[in-house]
């Protein structure tokens, strides 16, 4: 302005002079005034998630978010639905997979594929419950302040693994909720009306201090792949010799099929019976058996079909997926004792804790179950599943899935 008016001209009014200007002073203080929003937000923010810390947490630092990359549920791709949120005195259990050390688990594979190739020196040389403790090495602390967390938020019971790599929790849903910082929600299977299981509607978090122990927490974001009400009432189209008595099985796969095609032993020769021989098969919610439905299919199709031991809950209810499992596993090896071995939940940790509890687990366990990469995508997950399976490999276990 001094310039222009030194100069002989005629200096503008301010006003005009400002006016290009105001616009750009508009957005500064528009700007200024957002970030101070932003600020304040975030505080409010922060100052809401310190309040709605836990007394129990307390002292753990923040929240720390697990299994990050999983959405909790998505309807495009689940074959579950959401209902409403569990009440809070409902009892839930979880299974928290503690941190086994990387090298740890190095040594565990190394080991597994000694004892299982045939050519290698070490072939057969299967571990005790003991040394497959002391190989994954965990440390004594790291389970007791994850245990003590977990009491602490109103826990019932909290019960270490045979190898101290994994607890099993039961508490209140209320607490679970508050103990992981998420929502529990009932999920319905949308062709089994009856089937119905508990999780997280939410992610869920742990404090930094118990978070770096815990790989993961179990029964929170994994839904189980049930399957499908299209594949039964099926009308058998095989060209073969019906052997079983009912006319229902005309054209389907009865035993004497598999034992054609397999070449296993005619069922009118002794089968030669060996005492360490023992076999199991996996049933889940609500999947049980009738002696008496077994026993029709026996004498129908001409095979000895019996469980030899349950191990965990047992009811006189016939299951479908449970009694094809039991009949057609024992038409294959009649002459070997089988355990049915029950879960209540939809859990392959669970029940993987389950056979490693066990003094003497039976050598093979056939799974009629799975989890599909659609509706569980978790890499801690399905790590953590893969050490528990080598767990059970190199006690000499085998374990195989459906297809």
């Amino acid at each position: 302005l001094a310039r222009a008016s030194g100069s002989g001209g005629v200096a503008p009014a301010p006003d005009t002079l400002l006016a290009p200007l105001l616009p750009i002073v508009q957005s500064i203080m528009v700007c200024n005034i957002n970030f101070g929003l932003l600020m304040f937000a975030a505080a409010v923010i922060a100052a809401a998630s310190a309040d709605a810390l836990p007394s129990f947490a307390v002292g753990l630092g923040d929240w720390v978010q697990k299994e990050a990359e999983v959405q909790p549920h998505s309807p495009e791709t689940s074959s579950w639905t959401r209902l409403d949120r569990v009440v809070g005195d409902h009892r839930v259990t979880l299974t928290v997979a503690l941190r086994v050390d990387t090298d740890r688990i190095a040594e565990l594979e190394r080991v597994l594929y000694e004892v299982s190739d045939p050519d290698h020196e070490k072939y057969g040389q299967h571990l005790t419950q003991e040394e497959v403790t002391a190989l994954l090495g965990v440390p004594q602390e790291r389970a007791e302040q994850t245990r003590a967390y977990f009491v602490a938020a109103g826990a019932d019971k909290v019960m270490s693994s045979p190898n101290g790599d994994m607890l099993t929790v039961t508490m209140s849903a209320a607490a679970a909720e508050a103990a992981l910082n998420t929502r529990l929600h009932t999920f319905q299977h949308s062709e089994h009306a009856s089937a119905a299981i508990v999780r997280a509607g939410a992610p869920y978090y742990l404090p930094a201090k118990v978070a770096e122990h815990v790989t993961m927490v179990g029964e929170l974001l994994q839904f189980p792949r049930l399957p499908s009400k299209g594949l039964s009432n099926l009308k058998g189209s095989g060209q073969w010799p019906n052997s079983c008595e009912a006319k229902g099985c005309d054209g389907l796969v009865t035993p004497s099929v598999i034992a054609k095609r397999y070449k296993l032993p005619d069922e009118d020769v002794p089968a030669q019976e060996t005492a360490a021989n023992s076999m199991a098969v996996a049933e889940f919610q609500f999947q049980f058996f009738k002696d008496e439905d077994l026993k029709r299919f026996g004498d129908s199709c001409h095979r000895s079909v019996k469980v030899d031991h349950v191990i965990g809950e047992e009811r006189q209810s016939g299951g479908v997926e449970s009694e094809l499992d039991i009949e057609y596993i024992k038409a294959v090896a009649s002459e070997i004792p089988l355990t049915v071995i029950y879960n209540g939940q939809y859990s392959l940790l669970d029940w993987a804790n389950q056979i490693h509890s066990l003094e003497s687990p039976p050598l093979v366990h056939s799974v009629s179950y799975g989890n599909d990469e659609a509706q569980q995508t978790s890499t801690e997950y399905m790590l953590t599943c893969n050490t528990a399976f080598m767990k059970a490999g190199v006690r000499g276990l085998s374990i195989l899935f459906a297809s």
